[in-house]
């Protein structure tokens, strides 16, 4: 639901009454994952898609039906070998979506609000709903802020703000759910991640299992560009089109300018690795070295090979790629911080132009954060969604408490 966290917090503001259908699990070639949602106002009008228009129709009519009767549903879609003309995915997977009311009164909706209003302005915030348990737990809310972030919450069910200030709402069952499942949502926040757990209701890992599905919303991740070349504006633009709030830094500020980089989120002129130095990264950072000069490679690289980011590359050729390795290791770098290398940067494309190569280098991002080959999949027998996850029991779940 987060992922139409924008316009959602507006049919709040202007006071209107919807239903959002989110993916909860996938298996086999499903085309969205967990998180991913379609909603449809009192009006009819729709936003968003869970399954790139496979079963769009059935969940419209779901979410009309959660709008007339307050309840919410868990629904299973799949290919149908018997009817290959019935509602399902022709492409061979199978999604789970849950269908929620979201009125006007509803319990529910003020916690909802809160990490719509969240995700809507880029704060990190992560929103875990109850799927399959008992009737009248389904479907409760609760929403966990980063530790030393949380606004000014708002409060329903059975939260009790002597347990912790990192949460607001709450499944109105034992004290012990509420800090077991906002410890999870937390883990999952930390590491951007969207999906389900499942749980005792007293918070243990016994008793009767409740499925908890966690949405993760988090600042978009950084790109940092080093090197203001003309390679580093294609692949700006590039990093924009994925989402990433993009840096440029370069030393040379007659490079380093917003004329050149206009789509850049930042630009700062200084020496790479000093900047490197004082900025914050994370273990979604990537780090695209395009400066192809010694001087400003090899001190940036010894720090970025000992950071926790998700992608180290560098520009140059073979032989470059070879001189700079032995200069790296004359300061220090070891064969294992080496190895973290992606240099020559890029997967081979063929690449020539700017925007080619900006292209080979954002593939490699992303079949690295995937967990991609890089091959073709013409003729392979790998998959194509590489993030897939287990999917629960499907089935008539109750009323939203």
């Amino acid at each position: 639901m987060l992922d139409i966290a924008e316009e959602l917090n507006r049919w709040v503001e202007q006071g209107r009454d919807f239903a959002v259908a989110t993916v909860v699990a996938v298996g086999g070639s499903a085309p969205r994952q967990p998180g991913a949602a379609l909603a449809v106002a009192a009006d009819g009008t729709a936003i968003g898609s869970v399954s790139g228009g496979c079963v769009e129709g059935a969940v419209y009519a779901l979410c009309q039906q959660a709008l007339d009767d307050g309840e919410s549903v868990l629904e299973r879609f799949g290919y149908s070998d018997d009817d290959a003309f019935a509602v399902g995915l022709t492409c061979g997977g199978i999604i789970d979506i849950l269908v929620t009311p979201v009125r006007v009164g509803d319990p529910v909706r003020p916690v909802i609000a809160a990490a719509l209003e969240a995700a809507a302005v880029g704060r990190a915030a992560a929103l875990a709903r109850i799927v399959t348990g008992p009737a009248d737990l389904v479907g409760r809310a609760l929403l966990v802020h980063p530790a030393g972030s949380h606004p000014a919450a708002t409060y329903t069910g059975s939260y009790d703000d002597s347990y912790d200030d990192c949460y607001d709402g709450g499944f109105g069952a034992h004290p012990g759910l509420d800090r077991t499942v906002a410890a999870e949502a937390a883990a999952f926040l930390d590491a951007g991640r969207t999906g389900t757990l499942e749980i005792g209701e007293q918070g243990s890992r016994c008793g009767a299992p409740l499925t908890v599905l966690v949405e993760s919303s988090v600042p978009a991740p950084r790109m940092i560009v080093f090197g203001a070349i003309d390679f580093a504006s294609a692949l700006v633009r590039v990093g924009k089109f994925l989402n990433y709030h993009v840096t440029v830094c370069d030393a040379r500020p007659v490079f380093a300018t917003e004329a050149r980089f206009p789509e850049a989120d930042e630009i700062v002129v200084d020496w790479p690795h000093r900047y490197l130095e004082r900025t914050e990264v994370d273990a979604r950072t990537v780090l695209c070295v395009l400066t192809h000069d010694a001087k400003f490679d090899v001190p940036l690289l010894r720090l970025a090979l000992r950071l926790p980011v998700a992608y180290v590359g560098a520009m140059g050729s073979r032989r470059t790629h070879l001189d700079r390795n032995d200069r790296l290791r004359e300061v220090g770098v070891t064969e294992l911080e080496l190895a973290r290398l992606r240099s020559p940067i890029g997967l081979d494309l063929g690449a020539r132009t700017p925007e080619e190569t900006a292209l080979s280098i954002a593939a490699e991002i992303v079949a690295n954060r995937r967990g991609g080959s890089g091959i073709p999949l013409t003729g392979a027998h790998t998959p194509i969604h590489h993030d897939t996850t287990s999917a629960p029991p499907t089935g008539r779940i109750g009323s939203v408490a």
